[in-house]
């Protein structure tokens, strides 16, 4: 009684990969987890900002806060820039060796799956997530205000400015719609 129970615990306690989604229903989206890939994708981006931040450091670049436009102005565009990778139609060129195109999701976007396995399927899930690519667009856009402040803002003023067009459209369509 007392072995089985501490077998139990021992079970409970495996840390390993392949315990992750032994209890879940969903086993064939678990089955598509690539934690080592997600792993190396995720050391890849911390080690860029590290060394990102080291460098704008040592040039005392780094700011003690960001003013409210600027990331007012950083938020919107990282929002477009993270749709236009993830969505666009036009950037299917850059997913195409990591996705297959399912259909048209309307408005200039498409709909896609990562395809491939290992790193292929990895870089797929990335590129084809607007909310995944959001934190790399982001931290983009934020080290371009230190590095490149006014190429920066410029480029984030256009993708502003595109994203406030998309609602304007959407609200367009709406109106002649009812």
């Amino acid at each position: 009684m007392k072995q089985r129970r501490s077998h139990e615990q021992a079970s409970q306690n495996n840390l390993s990969i392949e315990k992750y989604g032994d209890k879940t229903v969903e086993k064939e989206e678990c089955e598509d987890q690539l934690l080592a890939e997600y792993g190396l994708l995720m050391a890849l981006f911390v080690a860029g900002v590290a060394g990102l931040t080291t460098a704008a450091n040592a040039q005392k670049l780094l700011p003690r806060r960001f003013g409210l436009l600027d990331l007012a102005l950083l938020g919107i565009a990282t929002h477009k820039l993270s749709r236009l990778v993830a969505k666009d139609r036009i950037t299917g060129i850059i997913r195409a060796p990591f996705v297959s195109y399912k259909r048209s999701a309307g408005d200039g976007e498409v709909e896609e799956e990562p395809r491939g396995r290992g790193f292929q399927r990895g870089i797929g899930t990335l590129l084809s997530c607007p909310y995944c690519m959001g934190p790399w667009c982001a931290t983009v856009l934020g080290f371009g205000m230190l590095f490149a402040p006014s190429t920066t803002r410029f480029f984030a003023s256009i993708l502003t400015s595109v994203a406030a067009s998309d609602f304007l459209h959407r609200a367009y369509s709406a109106t002649k719609k009812s």
